[in-house]
This record gives structure tokens, sequence and C-alpha cells, in this order.
């Protein structure tokens, strides 16, 4: 019976559209602005080729034989994902705040299959903006999967997505996107996920590495599978992540070109500080190092790309991608098998790239902003440091408690003789 629990998740899915209709959303006067539509098109697609590209950057650095079972796990997100987030997880991001504690939004102000043509989110269709934002949703807890990669149940994987994306995600999205969010109202500033999307996936991780425990058969000396997929997936990941930091300016305007020099600044800053920073340890510069570093800056400026300046923008790539080496250095020495480092390079540099904001933000690139740390303002810094705190343990223990839940309902971990074959094999039987 336990094999046919993810096809009844999706049944009540389906069966709770009907339970839900949808109330009536009164059109808004808000004119939509045909170039702003057009970059928020182009941007949603961008985003999603993330996906995608996440599943190359991951498939590429684990064994063989667990390849496909890895890509796999991020691309069956874009699937599973879309449907919750159109039946309710869109409403429950950005509905009508419920409860008046910024916390989580009404599932009926905004069903996706109703009452959306015609209404508008600014400048641009409220359909197209639902679309956006899911593709933010699709790509969060497949970042997770590189902390248990080559050792869980594919079926258990899908029911642990569907809880995390509706008991962790959609709260954080409606608590610090929201105009009445409890983060929002408070004034935290999270321009494009870094806090929503790479806190809670890395605390997510760090969460699934400690419940899953050490894979049975760690190779000695482990050989990524195609370092090629990792270049592949990192030049996938960075181009995409225009449309998610620039995109999220919600127009084609002046900010969206700052959001996109922030970004490419950032990421070019650690990629080389990775490198630069291997060497000064002895040892070589390495095609990995490159890339894992590119993409710790691109997760580092998530949260700061519409808030601070493009020179700004070096010192947080610089620094994020050195923590971050250095975190990954001493995950190496400890028990904790986070099969690809996601926490250290996720959590570590969104949390990073949210303190970093607190020092760097200024009104001069973003009016809607607020001065950071280092223009002798503190109150935005402090405001981040508590929602650092607040985030990374509602992140870490929801997390924990729904991998225990997920495990009630279906075994998390593949046996070891299934390990050792590969997932591969025993859990889609397909070969690389």
């Amino acid at each position: 019976m336990k094999k046919f629990v993810p096809f009844g998740i999706l049944i009540i899915v389906v069966i709770l559209a009907f339970a839900f209709p949808g109330a009536v959303v009164t059109p808004s006067k808000t004119p939509i602005d045909k170039a702003d539509t057009a970059w928020l098109l182009i941007s949603t697609a961008l985003v999603l080729l993330m996906t995608p590209g996440l599943a190359f950057f991951y498939g590429g650095m684990v064994q063989k034989k667990n390849v496909i079972s890895t890509m796999l796990q991020s691309f069956v997100c874009m699937g599973l994902i879309t449907i919750i987030w159109v039946v309710f997880g869109f409403s429950l991001a950005f509905g009508e705040d419920v409860g008046g504690m910024g916390l989580i939004g009404n599932p009926k102000s905004f069903f996706m299959m109703q009452n959306t043509l015609g209404v508008s989110w600014g400048t641009i269709p409220v359909i197209l903006f639902a679309m956006f934002q899911l593709k933010f949703a699709v790509i969060t807890p497949a970042l997770i999967t590189g902390a248990f990669a080559e050792r869980i149940r594919f079926n258990s994987y899908l029911i642990f997505i569907t809880l995390f994306i509706i008991i962790i995600y959609t709260p954080l999205a409606h608590a610090t996107w929201h105009s009445d969010g409890l983060f929002f109202k408070m004034g935290v500033l999270d321009f494009a996920g870094g806090t929503v999307v790479h806190m809670s996936a890395g605390w997510a991780a760090l969460a699934s590495a400690l419940y899953l425990k050490k894979r049975n058969a760690i190779p000695e000396s482990h050989t990524p599978a195609r370092i090629s997929y990792v270049i592949l997936g990192t030049g996938l990941l960075w181009f995409g992540w225009f449309g998610f930091n620039a995109g999220s300016a919600l127009g084609a305007n002046e900010l969206a070109s700052t959001a996109l020099a922030t970004t490419t600044t950032a990421s070019a800053a650690a990629a080389m500080a990775w490198v630069f920073f291997d060497i000064l340890r002895g040892k070589k510069p390495s095609a990995m190092g490159a890339c894992i570093g590119a993409v710790v800056g691109l997760v580092a400026i998530t949260p700061a790309a519409g808030f601070v300046t493009v020179s700004s923008s070096l010192i947080v790539g610089i620094v994020a991608a050195v923590v971050s080496n250095l975190v990954v250095i001493w995950r190496s020495k400890t028990n904790i098998d986070d099969t690809l480092d996601v926490f250290p390079c996720h959590g570590v540099g969104g949390m990073m790239g949210m303190l970093l904001t607190g020092i760097f933000a200024t009104k001069s690139v973003n009016s809607a902003g607020a001065e950071g740390l280092f223009y002798g303002e503190t109150a935005l810094f402090v405001k981040h440091l508590i929602a650092l705190v607040a985030v990374s343990a509602f992140a870490f223990v929801g997390a924990y408690i729904l991998l225990k839940v997920t495990d009630m309902i279906s075994p998390l971990r593949v046996t070891e003789a299934e390990e050792l074959a590969g997932l591969d094999i025993t859990q889609h039987d397909e070969e690389l």
C-alpha cells in the first residue's frame, strides 16, 4: 500500500481544488504594462531553466550509479510542485492574510484556475506573477536533494517535498513577501529569496543529513560522475539567475538592471575567491571549485541584489565564498554526511547574504529599502539578525519533524543492498 501513497497525495490535491472554489477577486485598475509583462514572461522562463540546471549541477557530482536518480529528484519538482502551487500553494503564500499574524494566506483568495483573468499584480497580470513565483517554489525543494543524494527512496522523497512546500515554504514566502507578512512589516529585506529559498533549503538539508545519517557506501575517494555536467549546470544556473534576481524587480526598469549587474558581479567575485582561497590552502585550482564558488555568489547576492551597489556586490561574493569554503572544510571533518554540501553552500550562503544585506543595503539603490550598517544605521541589521534566527529555527526544526512524519508514512532510506547497487537501478530501473 505504501507505494501508492504519493499517488494518493496527488488525488487529494486535485480534490482540494474543488473544495476551495476561490473567492471573487476585484480586477485592479492598474494598467498592464507591456514592457514589464514581456520582461516577466522572459524571467519566468529563465527561472524555470534553473531547475534542470540544478539537476546537471548535482547530477555531475554524485557517483555514476546515482546520476539519473539525483537529476530526477530536481526535475520531478517541475511537475509535483506546479500542481500544488496551482491548486492552493500560491494562495497560501500570496493570498489575503489569515489570522492577522502574517504567516499564511487564505487558500480561497486566489485560486489559480479561477478569477485571474483581468486581474493585475502591479503592472503585470496576476497569473504571470503567480507563474513567476511558482518557479521559486519549484527549485527550493530541489535544492535540498543534494544533502540526501544516493540514499533516499524516491516515493518517500515525493511525500517529503509535498509537506515541505506546504508547511515550510509557503509560510516563509507569505511572511517575507506579502504586504501583511510578519517579516515584511518588520522591515526585513529579501529581494529574491535568500531567506525564503536558500536558508529554508539549507537548513532542511542539514536536518535531512542528520536524520538520514551517513551513507553505507561512501567511497574512500569519491569521483564525480561528470564534471562537465557540473560546468553545464553552473552555466544554466548563472544564466537563469538573471531571471531569478532581475525579474524580482517585477518590471523592465533600472532596478532590474541593477539587480542583473550585482548578480553577475557577486557570482564572478565568489568564483574567483573560491579558486584563490583553494590555492592559498595548497590545493590545485579546480573546475568544481570555480563552479561551487559561482553558485555560492549567486546564492549570497539573492537577498541583496536589488538593495546594494555593484561595488558592494563584489564584497558579498568574496565574503560568502570564503565563509562557505571554511564551512565545507569544517563539515568534512564531522560525521555529517551532507552529500553535496547543500548547507555550507546554500544555507550558509543565504545567511551571509541576509547579513550582508543588513550591512550594505542603501536607499540610493532602492528607495523601498533601508540604510544598512555600513551607512550608519543599525536597525536593519538587527532586524535581519532576528529574522535569521527565527527562520533558521523554523526551517530546521520544521524539516526534521516532516522527515520524521514522512518516515512514518513511507521509509525514507533505501536498503543497504539498494544503496550499494545504486539508486538509478533500484529506484527507477534505468542506467546512465
